[in-house]
């Protein structure tokens, strides 16, 4: 196969481009069906979506990065033989992973929504269950092409796959709702959209692979598949249980909370699934950060592998050190940005939601905004761990921070003291504690490691002094302190509270001053044109002041 190689931070800005176009695309799929779908047709969305990522995860999470790393050793060493071999037994092993996890979802599906206590969410669940069989086809290319340094038809699949995500799951969500048919029904639509893409991803790549394969032959001894079948699994199955772990953790989240919601507080499954329906607009977001380092990771491994083929540790260690500043530089900025900006993001995104919606997946936002660096700091040293031969080590930092965010969930959600506002509070812990295991474990295990101090200091002070001055110019009216002054830039509030503050000269302009808080801090008084007013928290969130 004729490949167009590429180096590591070639290939990764590469991916990193391709991860700007299909985010853009993703954007204009999830931001206008936050605004299509209610609270409740979210929730079911991504109760799907979490079954689906589980199944994927247990399918292609480990096995693609360990095919690619095989493949680039083998073509470091220049085994054409053997590489073809490992895409062969690859390829059987996706295909047999593919088939039990598509079968599982699609007839299961009514268990596994009853299991998640959204009993609705199998209309979804069933819709999604072929992506999951396509996606371990599509990885075995993937992989492969990524072990030989070539990233540019991964690039070109992705993009495909969210056009098309894009244009069906979209289109089918709108015309639902246009024709009438319930939420649930709406969700499963949107939902079709990643099958869609999916398959068309697949199509293409299989057209790419066959008019680019290579009929030469190689000297080299292929190697017994039974072998390679081991050193697949070596290599893969700590990495996959890992990732496994981590979408565990993701799925029982969404089903514990929705369980101690309905025994716990009493609610209705609608009703919880409306509170979860709100973190989810901040969990969208969340998780932005992170997909720019991922394709990071994904060229790492095999760059990492080659290197240490080769017997040359110094090149290992550049790579390393350049994928932590460029985490660095991306992850501390953005992880600040969307913590200090989380209402006016918010809004903007989702302009057709509620003052009180947008309140509470602020609050949530600013919560997981912490959150978003250390998913990055984990993405990047769970990648350098499993290059240098690890892979267990990402495992058990992953359960320790997922049984701490297990314990926490049943500690504050159930308590009248938080709720639901306690579940960012366990998701941040959690990626905090697996954050810092994984880089004590490089520091301890990688000879070429880095200076944390050296990598994080210029980028932390740059970001929190950019955070501090957004927080200044964006603030919020229950922001303001006992004795600070500030002047009313705008009303994101509708209705009757709209006209009341209005009423009592609370519009753009006003100058207006916090003269102190309540014992139990809400409400606050506030002067306003030389009238003292009481105002509580929740509406003075809807004041933007600066």
């Amino acid at each position: 196969m004729s490949q167009g190689k590429q180096s590591f931070l070639g290939g990764a800005a590469l991916l990193t481009v391709t991860m700007l176009v299909t985010k853009a695309i993703g954007a204009l799929y999830k931001i206008p069906l936050g605004n299509l779908l209610d609270e409740q047709g979210m929730n079911y969305f991504y109760a799907a979506y979490n079954i689906y990522n589980l199944l994927l995860m247990v399918s292609t999470a480990g096995l693609p990065l360990a095919l690619s790393r095989l493949v680039s050793q083998a073509e470091a060493l220049g085994w054409v033989n053997r590489r073809r071999r490992i895409v062969s037994v690859a390829f059987w092993l996706f295909l047999l992973l593919g088939l039990l996890s598509s079968g599982l979802m699609f007839f299961l599906a009514g268990d596994l929504a009853g299991w998640m206590h959204n009993t609705r969410a199998e209309d979804a669940i069933r819709v999604l269950s072929p992506a999951v069989l396509c996606v371990c086809l599509v990885s075995v290319i993937r992989g492969y092409t990524q072990g030989m340094g070539d990233m540019r038809p991964t690039a070109a699949s992705e993009v495909i796959e969210s056009a098309s995500k894009l244009v069906v799951g979209l289109g089918l969500a709108w015309w639902l709702l246009r024709q009438g048919y319930p939420s649930h029904i709406a969700a499963a639509g949107a939902i079709a959209g990643v099958t869609a893409g999916v398959i068309l991803s697949l199509l293409a790549l299989s057209v790419w692979m066959l008019s680019h394969l290579s009929r030469d032959r190689g000297r080299d001894d292929p190697g017994r598949r039974r072998d390679i079948l081991r050193q697949l699994l070596a290599i893969g199955v700590p990495i996959t249980v890992g990732s496994v772990s981590l979408s565990v953790i993701n799925l029982l989240d969404q089903s514990i909370t929705m369980g101690i919601l309905q025994t716990s507080w009493g609610l209705t499954e609608a009703e919880a699934g409306g509170l979860y329906g709100v973190y989810s607009y901040a969990g969208n977001l969340f998780a932005l950060p992170a997909a720019f380092i991922y394709p990071m990771t994904i060229s790492l491994i095999p760059a990492i592998g080659a290197a240490l083929a080769r017997g040359n540790r110094a090149s290992a260690g550049r790579h390393t050190a350049a994928a932590f500043r460029l985490t660095a530089l991306l992850a501390l900025p953005a992880g600040v940005g969307l913590s200090v900006l989380a209402r006016p993001i918010l809004e903007l995104l989702y302009p057709a939601k509620g003052a009180q919606t947008l309140a509470g997946a602020a609050y949530h936002l600013q919560i997981l905004g912490i959150g978003s660096i250390f998913v990055c700091l984990m993405a990047l040293s769970n990648g350098i761990l499993q290059a240098y031969g690890r892979e267990k080590i990402p495992l058990w930092s992953l359960l320790a921070g997922g049984g701490l965010k297990i314990a926490m969930n049943y500690l504050m959600i159930s308590s009248p003291d938080y709720g639901i506002q306690g579940l960012p509070v366990s998701t941040l812990c959690c990626y905090a504690l697996i954050t810092v295991l994984n880089l004590m474990a490089i520091a301890r295990y990688v000879p070429e490691k880095p200076d944390y101090f050296r990598v994080f200091s210029r980028p932390g002070l740059a970001a929190l002094g950019m955070g501090a001055a957004a927080w200044w110019l964006h603030r919020l009216l229950a922001d303001l302190l006992p004795g600070e002054r500030a002047a009313v830039l705008k009303l994101n509030l509708t209705g009757r509270l709209r006209r009341r503050l209005m009423d009592i000269g609370l519009i753009e302009g006003t100058e207006v001053e916090c003269v102190g808080t309540s014992p139990l801090g809400d409400p606050s008084a506030y002067l306003i044109r030389e009238t003292v007013v009481a105002i509580r928290h929740s509406d003075g969130q809807g004041v933007l002041i600066g």
